[in-house]
Parts: structure tokens; C-alpha cells; sequence
């Protein structure tokens, strides 16, 4: 067997984890010529009507919702049918028959489905990745890296799951054998975001599957096309009825419902504070007929500081600051949007950040020319333009971009002035919003770099050894990178997620990351 491969089942081997390849680049051939292709081909199908996917079969519903092009959002992207409380109930079902012959399958023919789905969306790469160029504004990149991240969850997690799917031997003691092992939770329910519709959903998802529990999946509103293509993956690899249900459908109508059900055991969230904590305190009540305690698996968002030392590489900084900041318009949990600048560095930096940033480009993200795209809808784009607003009553506006008049842009904005007291250091905006924090020295820096309440991604720039190695043990955040940018974690070799209010402290893409949906038994016999 080779070093560091996993055995699967009938003796064959996967080979070692290896992290898919990442965006080589818009002016790659090949990425010039299949990008346009793709997103030509995806345009042809537009306005298609998407039906849920439950017990193994396509659910129509009367009542339909528009997905829609944010960069032009007269041009619907798709019409996708919306689960009510009987369809809700209809999955929850499917999920728990499913559950009496799926925890029982052999962890290794689980995992052997997510290779067999890693496979499948590598063939679809550039189609997936086009439609969320038009269904979410992302830009090349940005598209295909999230598929390349959905594919490595699918991956990682096979091989994991064929991992922790060995019973351990625990020792022997007063003539006794003990072993240890693992049984899933039950049905999930996995609600997921829209900023990385494909990635974050894959991962909850994949999780919950190879570790034995039939799935719910809720896909955000903004991204319920994208949603389903998990469901075409998954039918392909010939998952089994009710193991995965498609259930789009507003939260107002089934949220609640199916987070209350007694039926489910394990929740999957991925989305903002205020819904996350709300998902906690509802999975906290315990009805008569709920047989197991709610297990919630949470990354709730964050408040993200890069610092920048007396000395540090400026070429590297603006460019990695732009793109923590700006990239995919700032709306990533782990985006930069916060600047804390050494006083010594402030005078000579800070200029050339905002001259760079005047270069950039804002349009439609299906032109690679366009360094930032639209904000996903027109509520995204109205909450923004509130905080630039507040941004530039708390401080003093650097740069406002100018931004297309059709479309849900919001300026790329530069702030200085601003410190921890102001709301614009305190509060999630989820865009292009950029405060820069002067600090008198690096003391004050680490001080306001820790000054939220949350714990997600940090970054620090400084040629000081001793200085990168005190954020290591002072800047407590889950990911914490130094000389280079705050966002792009790579699963297995950078795990992500955070703490305090960034979420429940799990790792995505992290060995322990499966154990949040499994529970651990022991087994004593006499020898």
C-alpha cells in the first residue's frame, strides 16, 4: 500500500488526500476558452423550472421562486420550486426510513459515493462553475475555487470517514477486551449559505452522508439552482432514495419546522450571528417525543483584522489586503474588514492601498476584466450602502468607487479614522467596506484586532519574528495567517473556523471535523 493511502473496501486503496487544483488563472487557454463556453451554454438554459428532490424523486410544487442574475436581475436564472411545511415533513419522513439501513452501511461504501461525486462535478467543473458566475456574481476564480473546495470535502471526508470507521482497540484489563467506535447521530438537517453555494453545502452535506445520517438540505434562497446541483451528483453516484432531500423553501414557512422536528439530531448551519443563535436556542428545547439531544454544528460569520507591523512586505500587503477585502465583494465570512496599521507604516501605506485600488474594475463577473462584481441581491446591496454611510459619518472616506447603474452594486469603500468604539468595527457587513485603524504600536494593534466579539480569520504582515510569533499565542482566532491574505483556507491543511461568536468552534475540512456527527460507543467482553 502506499505511504499515507486508505484502505477501502475489497482491499483497494484510495490513493493519499490531495488538494484539487486551484484557479490557474484568466489567461490560461484553457480557462479562456471553456469559461465563455460554459457560461454561454449555461445561458441557453436559463428560466428552467427546478423541482425539490425528496425520498429519490422530483416534488413539484405549485408555488415557485425566481433565482435571479444580481449583475442583471431582470434575467431570471431559474424558477425553483418552494417546500411548505407537508413537503418539510414529506423529507423529514424519507430521511428517517432512510436512516434504518444507511447507518448500517460499511463506512467505506459510504465514502466510496463522495469519490464517486468528486469525480462527477470534476467532469461538470466549468458548467457548475458558470452558473454561479450568473446566479451569484462571482467571478472566475472565485467560481471555480469553490467547486475545487467541494471537491476536496468530498474527498478528505471519504478518506476520513474510512479513518475513524475502523473499531479501536482500547487495551485489555482484568481479563477484559475493549473496543471503540463510531455511530452516526441521525437525520441531518444542513441549511446553507449563498456565498459559497456549492463548497459550503458539499461539505455539510458529504459530511453528514459518510458518516451514516440521511440529510435534509436547505439551500439559501439566493442559490437554490446551485443548490441543485447536489442533487444531480448525488442521483448520478446512485446515493440511495431518501439518504439526501432537496427542500428549498422560505425560512418563514419550513425554518422553524424543521429545526424543531423531533426527527432531527445533528443540524449543519453555516450563515449569520443572529440566525445561527437563533438556530441554537431552538435546538435547545427538548419536546416529549424527541428522543436525542440536538447537536448543532455552527459558523456564524465575522469581524475579520488584518495587521500591518512598523516593517512588512508592502507589495504583498496591498495586494492581499485588496483581495481579503474585495474579493467576491467582500462577502465572505472570512473577508478583511478591518485594517489595523502600525503609526510608523500608516504614512507610506496606506496611500498606495487606495491608489491600487482605484485601478480596479467593478462589473458583471462574467467579465474576467471586472475585479469585483454585484452584491448578491438588492436587500444585500440596501443593508451596504447603510454602512458605508455609517462608515463615512464614523470617519473619513478615503475612496468611494463609482459602480454601474444597472445591477446590485454597492462602491468599493476605503475608511480611515475609525476605532474599536465606532460601529464600523464592531458589526458584520458582509461587503466592500474597508475601515482602517491607526495604532500607535503593535501593543494597541493586538489589542483591537481582538476587540470583537468574534474569533474567524486574522492576518498579520511583519518582517518581526518575535512579533509574528506573539499573534501566534495573542491573536486568538480560528485561522490566523501570517504574510498573506485572511481568506482561501484549504481543506485538510488549513481547517476553518472559529470561535467566541464566529461559531461553535469546529473545523471544517479538519480530522475532527466528522465527530460532530457521529457518537462514540465502547464495547467490554470477557476474554
Amino acid at each position: 500500500m502506499a505511504k499515507g493511502s486508505t484502505q477501502s473496501k475489497g482491499g483497494e486503496a484510495l490513493p493519499p488526500f490531495k488538494n484539487e487544483r486551484i484557479f490557474p488563472g484568466v489567461d490560461d487557454p484553457k480557462i479562456r476558452e471553456a469559461f465563455p463556453r460554459a457560461i454561454a451554454q449555461v445561458r441557453s438554459q436559463l428560466g428552467r423550472t427546478y423541482p425539490l428532490y425528496i425520498d429519490g424523486r422530483d416534488v413539484t410544487t405549485a408555488t415557485t421562486l425566481d433565482s435571479t442574475n444580481p449583475a442583471n436581475p431582470a434575467e431570471i436564472v431559474g424558477k425553483v420550486c418552494q417546500a411548505g411545511q407537508a413537503e418539510a415533513k414529506l423529507a423529514l419522513d424519507a430521511a428517517e426510513r432512510a436512516l434504518l439501513t444507511w447507518r448500517d452501511v460499511a463506512p467505506a461504501e459510504r465514502a466510496r459515493y463522495l469519490v464517486k461525486a468528486a469525480e462527477a462535478t470534476r467532469r461538470r467543473m466549468f458548467e457548475f462553475a458558470a452558473w454561479q458566475v450568473l446566479e451569484e456574481g462571482k467571478q472566475w476564480a472565485q467560481a471555480y475555487n469553490d467547486l475545487a473546495e467541494g471537491i476536496d470535502f468530498l474527498e478528505y471526508y471519504a478518506r476520513e470517514m474510512i479513518r475513524l470507521g475502523a473499531p479501536q482497540d482500547m487495551g485489555s484489563y482484568a481479563g477484559e477486551k475493549n473496543y471503540y467506535f463510531y455511530q452516526p447521530k441521525g437525520v441531518a438537517l444542513v441549511i446553507a449559505p449563498w456565498n459559497f453555494p456549492f463548497a459550503i453545502g458539499c461539505g455539510m452535506c458529504a459530511a453528514a452522508i459518510v458518516t451514516g445520517n440521511p440529510v435534509v438540505f436547505k439551500p439559501s434562497s439566493q442559490s437554490m439552482v446551485v443548490g441543485r446541483h447536489l442533487v444531480e451528483i448525488f442521483r448520478e453516484v446512485g446515493l440511495p432514495a431518501g439518504v439526501f432531500n432537496f427542500l428549498p423553501g422560505p425560512s418563514s414557512a419550513i425554518g422553524d419546522y424543521l429545526v424543531d422536528s423531533p426527527k432531527v439530531a445533528v443540524i449543519a448551519f453555516t450563515g449569520s450571528m443572529g440566525v445561527g443563535l437563533r438556530i441554537l436556542e431552538r435546538a435547545g428545547r427538548t419536546p416529549e417525543n424527541q428522543t436525542s439531544v440536538k447537536h448543532v454544528v455552527c459558523e456564524m460569520g465575522g469581524k475579520n483584522a488584518i495587521i500591518l507591523d512598523e516593517e512588512f512586505d508592502e507589495e504583498a500587503a496591498v495586494r492581499d489586503v485588496l483581495y481579503s477585502a474585495f474579493g467576491y465583494q467582500g462577502q465572505k465570512c472570512s473577508a478583511c474588514s478591518r485594517l489595523i496599521v502600525h503609526d510608523k507604516a500608516y504614512d507610506r501605506f496606506v496611500p498606495k492601498l487606495v491608489e491600487a485600488a482605484r485601478k480596479l474594475k467593478i462589473g458583471p463577473a462574467e467579465d474576467p476584466a471586472n475585479y469585483m462584481g454585484p452584491v448578491i441581491d438588492a436587500k444585500a446591496q440596501k443593508t451596504i450602502l447603510q454602512y458605508v454611510e455609517i462608515a463615512a459619518q464614523e470617519g473619513r472616506v478615503l475612496y468611494r468607487s463609482e459602480v454601474p447603474k444597472t445591477g446590485c452594486y454597492v462602491p468599493m469603500t476605503i475608511v480611515e479614522g475609525i476605532t474599536p468604539k465606532n460601529r464600523i468595527a464592531q458589526e458584520e457587513v458582509f461587503g466592500p467596506v474597508l475601515a482602517i485603524m491607526r495604532a500607535k504600536d503593535f501593543d494597541q494593534a493586538i489589542e483591537w484586532a481582538n476587540s470583537t466579539r468574534f474569533a474567524l480569520t486574522g492576518a498579520v504582515f511583519s518582517k518581526n519574528r518575535e512579533h509574528l510569533d506573539r499573534a501566534v499565542r495573542e491573536f486568538r482566532v480560528g485561522n490566523l495567517y501570517l504574510n498573506r491574505s485572511s481568506v482561501g483556507a484549504l481543506v485538510k491543511v488549513q481547517p476553518f473556523g472559529g470561535f467566541k461568536m464566529s461559531g461553535g468552534g469546529t473545523k471544517a475540512g479538519g480530522p475532527d471535523y466528522l465527530l460532530h456527527f457521529m457518537d462514540p460507543r465502547a464495547v467490554t467482553e470477557p476474554q
